[in-house]
């Protein structure tokens, strides 16, 4: 048989829903074990649910509920394969691989909102109104409305004097970025705020404006918010409100105001060795999330001063010049005030028990600091804000590793929302945690204070709490969801799985299964093992790859899960594009089980 005979009969297969025959043999092991003469009745399914789901919880009325919910799957209805009392093997294979049994939980926050906001890891964005580069896209409030949709809650805008210095724009600055009016974002933001979470969207400004542009700034938010804008009371507060004291209010967070300073146009010659070099350097997903390895340690006296992506907020706000003409109606809207002490590495650690800040950090700056500032930092992101921002050379708005952030304590890990590939697969699925509300509770080891006033040391190996056991079963849904020569022009796809986590340097490991040759809908039946160490931090991360001999392999889709929230047992574990959009058809069948 010719190759695209092959094809065409295979892919005529393929119309077909799954059988019971493809079934991975574990599965029919667990159906004979919880089921009698070939029927699982509704007793029989809930203890299935019970032992090995681990759905400790789960009713009878549950159990029927689910074999009710089986009847409204088409391909079931005609098959006469279940009743109102029981099910085959055909229909509970049906269900496994059902978006039913998804590997989290119900979206549902269940995290105590009530304490501080520095007791959160929250959603954040960077430059959120850029449509694509950091150099020369245009400025947009598309891309914010995208964002806040998806959940996130801090949205980041750079304010500019338009041309005639008589309204305000949001823009890059010093780049070749096309504006958008800042009314336009401000009317955006007030209109989708709330659509993904009722917690409070922060807008963290850049500022770059005259007191008078102040004023007009703080006459815009208050005319387009209104009521949910939230004012502090007092220029300084001692303690972060609570997420749930904030509920669908919006919050402006930004250092003291400061004298406009003129925009320098940006040099051809420095943005031409950037972008070479930022290109170069990722491409999209190919690039594997980066560790500490190989950082140079901190220089205590300067790393702080190197600024290397020039983001205003980060200017010293400790000169009385920068607020002797600042706008009062500007300043009382600042409820997380942004700035840097004067002084070095140790100095901007530094705790102050009469107020609470927020601390910018580039992604550069915070790799050197924490090799010698680990406890430093945990202690001050108990009470305060760090926030970490993309280093300068990132203009194609690639993003970095965030667990360097996270794992000490870092609040606010911005992320270029437009910026696809591994780095963001890791956010998308961080936040997916705690009801995709955008904010997660910290750890207490990140929150608590030990007897001697000791705190969680990020560059210490703790022992082994637990160990993760992943089995990947099989695939289904790419000869739906792609064209049938997406992969290959002449043969079904060779798929393989990437499966591992992504957490403290002692847990972050990668692992593949073997390759399948020819099969649209692959089973490898591979086991894998995770020792975690800091499970409260750990991400699994699961991605499929069609293998190609001569050039790079496709992409088959991926997806990221928070360990904290895995659901135990056999689950469908749906994948996602590139863009971290969820595919209609294709998903995973796996196991999860904790030891």
């Amino acid at each position: 048989m010719s190759k695209q005979t092959y094809k065409i009969c295979f892919c005529f297969r393929r119309r077909f829903p799954l059988t019971a025959t493809e079934a991975p043999d574990e599965v029919k092991s667990l159906f004979d074990q919880y089921s009698e003469n070939g029927a699982m009745s509704v007793d029989h399914l809930r203890r299935f649910l019970i032992e090995v789901q681990k759905e400790n919880n789960l009713t009878v009325e549950d159990a029927q509920a689910i074999i009710d919910g089986l009847g409204h799957l088409h391909e079931l209805r005609h098959l006469n394969i279940f009743s109102r009392k029981c099910i085959n093997i055909e229909a509970f294979f049906k269900y496994l691989f059902s978006d039913t049994n998804h590997p989290l939980p119900p979206p549902m926050v269940h995290h105590d909102m009530s304490a501080p906001l520095s007791h959160y890891f929250i959603y954040t964005g960077h430059n959120s109104y850029l449509t694509g580069n950091q150099l020369s896209s245009a400025c947009s409030d598309g891309p914010i409305t995208n964002a806040l949709q998806r959940g996130v809650r801090v949205i980041e805008l750079d304010i500019w004097p338009n041309s005639k210095k008589d309204n305000v724009e949001v823009l890059h600055g010093r780049t070749l970025t096309t504006p958008v009016e800042l009314i336009k974002c401000l009317k955006s933001i007030k209109e989708h705020a709330f659509t993904a979470s009722e917690y409070p969207v922060v807008i963290t400004l850049e500022d770059h404006l005259t007191p008078d542009l102040q004023a007009k700034v703080a006459e815009m938010a208050t005319q387009t918010f209104g009521d949910i804008l939230f004012c502090p009371g007092s220029e300084c507060l001692k303690e972060f409100p609570s997420p749930e004291s904030l509920k669908k209010r919006i919050i402006i967070s930004t250092k003291p105001p400061k004298e406009y300073l003129e925009a320098k146009e940006i040099k051809e010659k420095e943005s031409d060795s950037q972008k070479g070099k930022a290109l170069g350097d990722e491409q999209a997903w190919g690039r594997e999330v980066s560790n500490l390895k190989g950082i140079p340690v901190a220089n205590d006296k300067h790393d702080l001063d190197e600024d290397d992506n020039n983001e205003g907020e980060d200017l010293d706000d400790a000169d009385p010049k920068s607020n002797q003409h600042a706008a009062p109606e500007y300043k009382r809207l600042i409820t997380i005030h942004a700035g840097k002490p004067k002084g070095g590495l140790q100095d901007s650690f530094k705790l102050d028990p009469e107020k609470v800040r927020r601390l910018s950090l580039s992604e550069q700056q915070l790799e050197k600091a924490v090799q010698i500032h680990g406890k430093e930092i945990v202690r001050f992101t108990q009470r305060n804000i760090l926030r970490v921002y993309p280093k300068g050379i990132r203009i194609d708005s690639s993003n970095y590793n965030p667990l360097i952030g996270w794992s000490h304590g870092a609040q606010m890990v911005a992320f270029n929302m437009q910026g696809y590939g591994r780095s963001l697969w890791l956010m998308h699925g961080m936040f997916k945690a705690n009801g995709g509300c955008g904010y997660i509770k910290k750890p207490d080891f990140l929150l608590n204070t030990g007897p001697h006033n000791e705190v969680f040391d990020p560059n210490v190996r703790l022992p082994e709490k637990k160990t993760l056991k992943v089995t990947v079963y099989m695939g289904e849904g790419w000869y739906q969801d792609f064209t049938h020569t997406h992969f290959d022009a002449f043969s079904p796809p060779d798929f393989y799985v990437r499966v591992g986590i992504a957490g403290v340097p002692a847990d972050t490991i990668m692992k593949k299964t073997k390759t399948l040759e020819d099969n649209w809908v692959p089973d490898w039946n591979e086991k894998f093992e995770f020792p975690l160490s800091v499970p409260e931090l750990a991400l699994l991360r699961i991605e499929v790859h069609e293998y190609d001999m001569s050039e790079k392999d496709d992409f088959g889709g991926q997806t990221c899960l928070p360990v904290s929230e895995l659901r135990s047992g056999i689950r469908a574990v749906p994948l996602h594009s590139l863009e971290g959009e969820k595919y209609k058809s294709v998903k995973l069948l796996m196991r999860f089980e904790f030891v």
